[in-house]
């Protein structure tokens, strides 16, 4: 489904800036099981609690509408797609239906027909539930596409918790290593990985699109539980590009936030009852 997306050319400060029109992707498909007693999509919880935490104003997705540059923006929905839909039809969006939650990658092929569209050269790609990212860090990110055809946001979080390495080789991004394997390695080598994946990346649109074909054939079988039984599934991932890219000898760049809360996720009651701390600080 995709609704026809106007907005008026003097608001687009990133065609003037860059001489190229940028477009946004949210991956707001997922249920955020982790966030207990809540039913709703998770991208949808407020950062202005009222009567308990889940109850208020300023939905996570709203404030992330509020940061991205202006241009063509589509969001990939699923769980409660409606009310999605509803909470945001003041803001002529695309949707496009994720069929079955596979992945960050799953979510980027659904939105395929987005890619294809002309009229921008250009693309963010965030998560529906990361709300705190800076228009000036989005801003980077594109700015960086000069010399790579794909930038990933990176942070130095405190606590490495599970959160995918970035190998780095000079200024280029090599791979991800998520927490299954770094979780094996040495201390020694450990002290190596200083920059983490936050999951949000700016993209050629062109030389993505290229690629989703070689995404496509090469899913990841998991084991998954869904609605209480175990089951073997596929999946797709967006960091997976960053090695298949890096292979062919294209240069993958990054950009490290500057605050570890900038890039936070919400995906767990704890997490949210933090965030709309920060939030009443006015500190984004």
């Amino acid at each position: 489904m995709a609704i026809p997306f106007r907005r008026s050319l003097k608001l687009c400060g990133y065609i003037l800036e860059t001489g190229k029109k940028t477009a946004s992707l949210i991956l707001a498909a997922g249920r955020g099981s982790r966030v207990e007693s809540y039913n709703g999509n998770k991208t949808l919880l407020p950062l202005a609690p009222k009567k308990n935490p889940y109850e208020g104003s300023r939905p996570i997705l709203l404030q992330i509408l509020k940061s991205l540059p202006a241009g063509p923006t589509a969001v990939v929905v699923n769980y409660k797609k409606e009310d999605i839909i509803e909470a945001t039809h003041n803001f002529n969006l695309n949707y496009y239906e994720q069929p079955e939650l596979n992945g960050t990658g799953g979510a980027l092929l659904s939105a395929r027909p987005f890619l294809e569209r002309r009229g921008y050269s250009q693309l963010i790609i965030t998560m529906g539930d990361v709300p705190f990212v800076r228009r000036d860090t989005y801003r980077s990110l594109v700015k960086k596409l000069k010399d790579n055809v794909l930038v990933l946001l990176g942070f130095c979080p405190k606590s490495k918790k599970q959160y995918g390495a970035l190998e780095i080789e000079g200024n280029r991004v090599k791979r991800i290593i998520e927490w299954n394997y770094w979780k094996t390695y040495s201390k020694t080598k450990l002290k190596g990985f200083r920059i983490f994946n936050s999951g949000i990346y700016a993209a050629r649109k062109d030389d993505i699109l290229s690629y989703l074909l070689v995404l496509a054939s090469r899913p990841h079988t998991v084991q998954k539980k869904i609605d209480g039984k175990l089951n073997v599934v596929e999946e797709f991932f967006i960091t997976d590009l960053i090695e298949y890219m890096s292979d062919d000898g294209l240069s993958v760049g990054y950009v490290v936030a500057e605050d570890e809360e900038e890039v936070m996720g919400i995906d767990d009651l704890s997490a949210l009852m933090k965030a709309q701390e920060i939030f009443r600080t006015g500190k984004f």
